[in-house]
């Protein structure tokens, strides 16, 4: 049923309004032209009955003509008022158009009677506005501030044509415009509608988000505080006053917000946001405690079930995260983020072939989704299938590559992750030109993904032996990018690689500051001192960087680099103790795990937390060779040949030209009685150690390996001269 908008009526004709009803039906045309009204429209007490029953409609309806006279008449202005919300309400209700502009003419009328009238104005603007004549309504409502400049409807009405304006892409937001802009112009209104009406949570809140998007927190602050305080526990009020906070980075604080109201008062959505919060600081325990709180309260709401899900496999809580993706999965059998987590788990579980069928099957369901293609060719890669994985990555960058070669931030970050990858894969099957080739791509996005290709064709060139040709490529990421520190330092260390000592410290050393900037400084300058066996130099480095070293990743890291340093020395006590000092800052470091639990095997020391240690490392980093290669060598170390044996084939397989790898896999083979599949690996071995950069050599290794080999090959001679033959293996 229609309503007419009797909220715009004159208090003075509340009294009148019965007799105002009964209004006469002028039959004409509405495409006729307004007329002056009758005369029985100056004398509402002459008016005839109307010739039907009931309101009449816009098709019946003539407007009525303009008054003779301009001097104020509030019955007359009554009556046209009338007329334009019939109008209104058919235009509004079926998008008349007509119907629209004879309100518009119907409101005129009136104001000629009555041109004070807020009501009238405020009526007349919001008609134009609800009727997208949003220049018309502006004006009218401006124009009605000259002469009443507190009426709290013509700021609101202002208030929202600013806003939509705001909501249109092309409406630049600019606080530098001397003439002001849709941003300025709305919160120059609700400035004064929470002047006017101070109490208005609402209001306040918007004013707040207005503050927010011109980066002026502490004024947004003080309109959420200012809410906060008129209703403590508003859902609206907390939520938004969290986000000003996280959002500023203060993440700490958004949370206690919200930790502020009491459990029982708390919505979902609020355990929702303390939950990404405790994502965001890093407290597992909590989040997932708020994500089951909001789980709880609101049983079906998939967002909350995949955050909570993912708290559990951030976690490691593997069994119960797979519960809450299953339920996703079945609630939505079409929901390719679901199966892809159910996959990952699969994956961690070290179910690969599981994990391969749900991945194919997302795949299936969305051949475009990014994710699912990152996760089959990861699978690929960790079951070593290394052409299959190297194809997947490519059809992953064609899909995230444009002709035009125009990219946004998010794209290039997509097409750059998966060219890195794909880079990666080319590398661990020693096809070294093509993962350069991969990277060069990156390079040629330019931006930040171009450091990110420098460093990455760096590094490959460094671990395939070749050190003059990456110190030529770090020289020209640094002219290109002269103002990087980043890759100075990378070049730093090419020129290490290099054996040009002096030139690396000289180079590292002028990056410091003495700000806070230098902690990444003295971290590498104590790396470069410790490959060159400078170790009171090395424990020095360390010592400037530990009062920069202020979050918690960053503590967990430089005691990760000094149990490393303190390793190399021999020392193995004081290294275990800053090891275990780092996991209990970070548990999930898989550098960390992979150090102390070969440490341990190494040694043949707690060899059974050695293997515990070294299998969550690769569990975190199933492709890392290294990783590998201590999981072998502590099943090695514990007698189990078989396991050792699968391991350390992967690692050779990953890490070609890494000699201990060879070593450790030549061992096995020696110990099972492969003698010439054993001197095979060593001669491998000696020629990854002849191919080392002298900082990467320790001691005393390549003699062992020789002798290694020398006692093979006598081995070897005496069983063929015994046969007659080779001895097949």
């Amino acid at each position: 049923m229609m309503k007419t908008k009797t909220a715009l009526l004159p208090a003075w004709l509340s009294v009148a309004a019965a007799s105002l009803l009964l209004l006469p039906v002028v039959p004409a045309c509405a495409q006729t032209a307004p007329a002056k009204a009758p005369a029985a429209a100056q004398d509402p007490s002459k008016t005839p009955a109307p010739a039907s029953p009931g309101r009449p409609k816009a098709a019946e309806l003539e407007p009525a003509a303009k008054p003779a006279t301009k001097q104020q008449d509030r019955a007359v202005a009554y009556y046209h008022l009338a007329l334009a919300n019939v109008y209104e309400d058919e235009a509004l209700e079926n998008g008349n158009n007509d119907a629209a502009r004879l309100a518009a003419d119907e409101y005129k009328y009136a104001l000629d009677a009555d041109p004070a009238s807020p009501q009238l104005n405020d009526g007349l603007a919001d008609l134009y506005f609800r009727t997208g004549h949003v220049h018309d309504a502006e004006v009218t409502a401006r124009g009605l501030l000259k002469i009443a400049p507190d009426d709290i409807e013509a700021h609101k009405l202002l208030g929202r044509i600013y806003l939509r304006q705001l909501s249109d892409a092309s409406n630049a937001v600019s606080s530098s415009s001397p003439s002001g802009n849709a941003l300025d112009q709305a919160i120059a209104e609700f400035e004064k509608i929470v002047a006017l009406l101070p109490k208005s949570v609402e209001d306040r809140m918007v004013l707040g988000q207005l503050y927010t998007v011109k980066h002026d927190a502490k004024k947004a602050e003080d309109q959420f505080k200012t809410a906060q305080a008129i209703e403590p526990e508003s859902e609206e009020v907390v939520l938004n006053l969290a986000r000003l906070y996280a959002e500023s980075g203060d993440v700490a604080h958004a949370a206690k917000v919200i930790e502020a109201v009491p459990v029982n008062d708390r919505s979902p959505k609020m355990e929702a946001a303390l939950g990404a919060a405790y994502d965001t600081l890093k407290q597992p325990k909590e989040a997932i405690a708020a994500y089951q709180r909001a789980a709880d309260m609101d049983p079906g709401d998939a967002h909350t079930l995949d955050a909570l899900g993912q708290a559990l496999l951030n976690d490691n809580q593997l069994d119960e995260a797979l519960k809450q993706f299953k339920l996703l999965a079945e609630a939505d059998p079409e929901d390719t983020g679901a199966l892809v987590h159910i996959g990952e788990i699969q994956r961690r579980q070290g179910k690969y072939e599981d994990a391969l069928a749900t991945i194919r099957k997302a795949r299936k369901q969305d051949a475009n989704s990014l994710e699912a293609g990152y996760n089959e060719a990861l699978l690929l890669d960790v079951l070593g299938r290394f052409d299959e994985a190297a194809q997947t990555y490519e059809k992953m960058v064609d899909l995230a590559s444009h002709a035009n070669g125009a990219y946004t931030t998010q794209e290039k970050s997509n097409r750059s992750f998966f060219l890195e990858r794909l880079g990666a894969v080319y590398h661990e099957e020693n096809k070294t030109d093509q993962a350069i080739a991969a990277y060069q791509k990156i390079i040629d996005m330019g931006g930040e993904s171009a450091v990110r290709g420098y460093e990455a064709q760096v590094e490959t060139l460094g671990e395939a032996k070749m050190f003059d040709k990456a110190a030529e490529i770090a020289r020209k990421a640094v002219e290109a990018n002269p103002k990087d520190e980043d890759l100075k330092l990378i070049l730093a260390g090419a020129l290490v690689e290099q054996g040009k000592d002096d030139e690396a410290l000289a180079m590292t050393k002028a990056l410091l500051t003495n700000t806070d900037k230098d902690r990444a400084v003295w971290l590498r300058l104590g790396q470069f001192y410790a490959e060159m066996r400078r170790w009171k130099d090395a424990e020095d480095a360390y010592a400037k960087a530990t009062p920069l070293a202020v979050k918690t990743e960053e503590r967990s890291y430089l005691l990760f680099l000094k149990g490393a340093l303190a390793e190399r020395q021999k020392h193995f006590e004081p290294a275990e103790q800053f090891f275990r000092q780092a996991l209990d800052l970070d548990p999930a470091s898989a550098m960390t795990l992979n150090y102390l639990g070969y440490m341990l095997a190494d040694k043949g020391v707690r060899l059974p937390e050695a293997l515990k240690l070294i299998r969550k490392a690769v569990e975190l980093d199933p492709m890392n060779g290294a990783y590998l290669d201590s999981l072998g060598w502590a099943y090695f170390k514990l007698g189990q040949y078989e396991e050792a044996e699968e391991n350390l084939r992967q690692a050779v397989q990953r890490d070609q030209a890494d000699p201990t790898v060879h070593d450790h896999l030549a061992d096995l083979y020696e110990k099972t009685g492969r003698i010439r599949l054993a001197a095979a690996q060593w001669e491998l071995s000696l020629a990854a150690y002849a191919k080392s950069a002298p900082a990467d050599l320790e001691p005393g290794e390549v003699a062992k390996v020789q002798r290694k080999l020398e006692n093979a090959r006598v081995k070897l001679a005496k069983q063929d001269s015994a046969t007659g033959m080779p001895k097949p293996e």
